[in-house]
C-alpha cells in the first residue's frame, strides 16, 4: 500500500523535472557535470503508490519521455520557477534560446512550455530521440487523443512544436482532487449528450420511415460483422450517414435518441454555435476534436439544424465564401472518414448541399404525421395521470388538428399545468383547445377552433 498524498506525489514529480531541465542544459551547454545523462536521474517508484496521479501513471503504461511531457505541463500550476531557468539568454546573440521554445502571456508572468520545450529536454543531448517527441504529439497517443496534453494549433508557415504544450485543466483537476471531469461534461465542450425515457413503442412513426429506421439499427447492430466477417471493409467504407428532414417536432431528435438507446451507444448532439467560430482555422478545430473523441467513445454523432454547416455551397466570390466553402469540404471529410454513425436534421431536404446528400446512405422524410397517427401521438400524451375530460372526442381532435408529436407534447404541458392550478388532474376541453392555439399561434398560423 502506498504511504504518500498525491500532493507529495506530484511535487516529486517536479523535483525529478527540475533536476532533469538542470541536467539537460549543464549537457548541453557543456558546463561541469556536463557528462552525466538525464536518463540517469531516477523517477519517483510509483508502482506501489494510490491516488489518482500514481494510478494513471501505472494503469496507462506512461513513459519516461511522456512523463516528462505531463511534468513539463504540471510546473506552470504548480511550480512555475521551476520553468525560470529558460528565461537564460545566449550570450552570443544576446537573447533567449530558440530551442528552448517556450512563449511568455501577458496573464501568465512565468515561462509556458511548448513542443519545443519537451522536444529540447528530449534531444538535445540525444538527437536520436526526436521521434519520442512526435510521438507524444501524435493525434494517435492516447495522451492526445484523451485529451490530457494538448499540443496547441500553430499557423501554416509555424513549426508544429512551437505551439504551447498544456495539460487540460480536467486532468489537472483530476491530478489534484481525484474528481474526474470528462471532457464531454465540459462547459467549452461543443456537444451534449441526448437520452429519453420513452422507447420505440412510444414512438409513431410511418410505417416507411421505421423501415429505414430499422436498416440504420441493423447498421449498428451488425457493421463489424458485414465489414470484417463478410470483407465488405474492401468494397465500402466504415460508418452511415443519415438525413433526417422534415417539420419541427416530428421525431428526428427522438429518434436518433433511440437509436442509441436500443444499441448502447450514447447519442451527443452538436451544439453548432460553438462549432461555428469567427476565426479561420477555428470551426475545422472544433469539429476534429469532437470526431477525434467520438470515434474513440463510439458515439453517434447527431447535427441538429444541420444547414448551418452542411447547406448549399456559395460562390466563392470573397474570402469569406471561399473560406465557408473550405469549411464545407472539411466537414465532408470528416464525416466520410468517420467509422460510426453521423446523423444530420434539416426542416427541409432542399436546404442541404447535394455534395453531402450524394453521399448519405439514408434520407428519411419525416413528415407530418396522419390523422391516425395524432390519434396515437394524442392517446400516448394523456395516458398518465393527466387524463382529457370526457366530453373531449380525441379521435375529432387529431382530424381536426395537424400537429406533430412534439408541439402535441407542449400541448399536454400547457394543459397539465392548467388542471393542477385547480388542483385537478383532468384537462377540460376548454383548456385543450387554448393549448392548441398556442401551438398554432407559435408558427402565427391563424386557427379557428372547432368547439
Amino acid at each position: 500500500m502506498g504511504s504518500k498524498t498525491n500532493i507529495t506525489i506530484l511535487h516529486e514529480e517536479l523535483d525529478w523535472l527540475e533536476k532533469v531541465i538542470q541536467q539537460v542544459i549543464c549537457s548541453y551547454l557543456l558546463q561541469e557535470g556536463h557528462e552525466n545523462d538525464w536518463h540517469d536521474i531516477p523517477m519517483s517508484d510509483l508502482s506501489a503508490e494510490n491516488g489518482p496521479f500514481a494510478s494513471f501513471v501505472n494503469d496507462w503504461q506512461i513513459n519516461i519521455y511522456e512523463r516528462l511531457g505531463i511534468a513539463l505541463c504540471l510546473a506552470p500550476h504548480l511550480r512555475p520557477e521551476i520553468l525560470d531557468t529558460f528565461f537564460g539568454k545566449n550570450a552570443m546573440y544576446d537573447r533567449g534560446f530558440t530551442e528552448f521554445g517556450g512563449v511568455i502571456d501577458k496573464g501568465h508572468s512565468g515561462f509556458i512550455p511548448t513542443g519545443q520545450t519537451l522536444a529540447f529536454l528530449i534531444t538535445a543531448t540525444h538527437k536520436e530521440l526526436l521521434d519520442e517527441v512526435h510521438k507524444i504529439v501524435s493525434k494517435e497517443n492516447k495522451l492526445i487523443k484523451e485529451d490530457v496534453l494538448q499540443l496547441a494549433e500553430t499557423d501554416a508557415f509555424i513549426p508544429k512544436l512551437n505551439g504551447i504544450l498544456s495539460l487540460h485543466h480536467n486532468w489537472f483537476h483530476y491530478f489534484i482532487t481525484n474528481e474526474k471531469i470528462s471532457v464531454a461534461q465540459s462547459a467549452s465542450f461543443p456537444a451534449q449528450k441526448i437520452t429519453s425515457s420513452l422507447n420505440w413503442e412510444e414512438v409513431v412513426l410511418d410505417v416507411i420511415v421505421m423501415e429505414q429506421v430499422n436498416e440504420i439499427l441493423n447498421w449498428l447492430e451488425h457493421s463489424e460483422t458485414l465489414l470484417n466477417e463478410w470483407g465488405l471493409s474492401r468494397k465500402i467504407k466504415p460508418g452511415y450517414r443519415a438525413l433526417f428532414y422534415g417539420p419541427p417536432g416530428t421525431g428526428k431528435s427522438l429518434t436518433a435518441t433511440l437509436l442509441g438507446k436500443a444499441t448502447n451507444k450514447e447519442v451527443y448532439r452538436i451544439d453548432l454555435s460553438m462549432i461555428v467560430s469567427k476565426y479561420i482555422g477555428e470551426t475545422e478545430k472544433n469539429l476534429s476534436k469532437v470526431f477525434d473523441i467520438a470515434r474513440d467513445k463510439e458515439w453517434i454523432l447527431f447535427f441538429d439544424e444541420a444547414d448551418a454547416l452542411f447547406g448549399k455551397r456559395t460562390a466563392a466570390n470573397s474570402s469569406n465564401d471561399r473560406h465557408a466553402n473550405q469549411q464545407t469540404a472539411h466537414l465532408l471529410q470528416l464525416i466520410e472518414d468517420f467509422p460510426g454513425v453521423v446523423i444530420l436534421a434539416s426542416n427541409l431536404r432542399a436546404n442541404m448541399d447535394e455534395a453531402f446528400t450524394r453521399r448519405f446512405q439514408a434520407i428519411i422524410h419525416f413528415n407530418m404525421p396522419s390523422t391516425e397517427e395524432r390519434y396515437q401521438l394524442w392517446q400516448n400524451a394523456f395516458s398518465g395521470i393527466c387524463t382529457l375530460s370526457e366530453e373531449i372526442d380525441l379521435y375529432q381532435i387529431a382530424e381536426d388538428y395537424e400537429l406533430a408529436g412534439g408541439a402535441i407534447i407542449n400541448v399536454l404541458r400547457y394543459c397539465a399545468l392548467a388542471a393542477i392550478g385547480r388542483n385537478d388532474s383532468v384537462v377540460t376541453k376548454n383548456e385543450l383547445l387554448k393549448g392548441i392555439k398556442r401551438e398554432f399561434g407559435k408558427e402565427n398560423k391563424t386557427l379557428i377552433l372547432k368547439q
